[in-house]
């Protein structure tokens, strides 16, 4: 198995975006039930703040005591968490959906979350473990590995990456290999 096997075979989705997927699932089954319906501001966001913590601490496997932020901060790291489920008016999308409890209610935004979460997570661990092969290798490593993926999974690319020298994938091979499980996760669901 070369180095670079072995590295798609450490990024495929089973072992990273399926993986995490379902810690999030576990994370979001365990966390304590909230009430159905949330009808104060603060209260919303002290929830989702809370609910965030606990899905970062299960998926990333956080020892129990481990030192937190104060709200603040987590406000700013996990806001733009619902603005990226949510769009600009994350914020007031989510806490209208657990005020009113429409479409799915106080559920369905923790749902939309840990979705959310699970990718962010998902394409971190991804992109350390292409950066850790990549800066692995020697320089003549690095010129070969395009030859290689070329050849394994060139047939995949679209026509306009692989045309000439190939050009664009050899002048961005991290990338690409960063895209990898995407393309191998949405080959997958396309043969389902």
């Amino acid at each position: 198995m070369t180095k670079l096997d072995e590295l798609l075979s450490r990024i495929d989705p089973d072992r990273t975006t399926d993986q995490v997927s379902r810690r999030i699932d576990e994370a979001i089954n365990s966390f304590l039930p909230g009430p159905g319906r949330i009808d104060r501001y603060d209260d919303f966001l002290t929830y989702i703040i809370c609910f965030c913590r606990f899905v970062e601490a299960t998926v990333l496997r956080l020892p129990d005591g481990a030192p937190q932020a104060g709200p603040d901060l987590d406000r700013s790291r996990f806001m733009p968490v619902l603005t990226r489920a949510y769009g600009d008016q994350g914020l007031k999308t989510a806490f209208e959906m657990a005020r009113t409890g429409n479409e799915g209610g106080l559920y369905a935004v923790l749902r939309k979350l840990g979705e959310v979460l699970a990718g962010r997570y998902a394409e971190n661990e991804i992109v350390a473990r292409v950066w850790g092969y990549w800066n692995g290798l020697s320089m003549a490593e690095k010129l070969a590995a395009p030859d290689e993926y070329l050849s394994k999974y060139g047939h995949l690319l679209p026509s306009e990456l692989t045309e000439g020298s190939a050009g664009r994938i050899r002048a961005n091979l991290p990338k690409v290999l960063q895209e990898h499980a995407r393309m191998m996760q949405r080959l997958r669901r396309v043969g389902r």
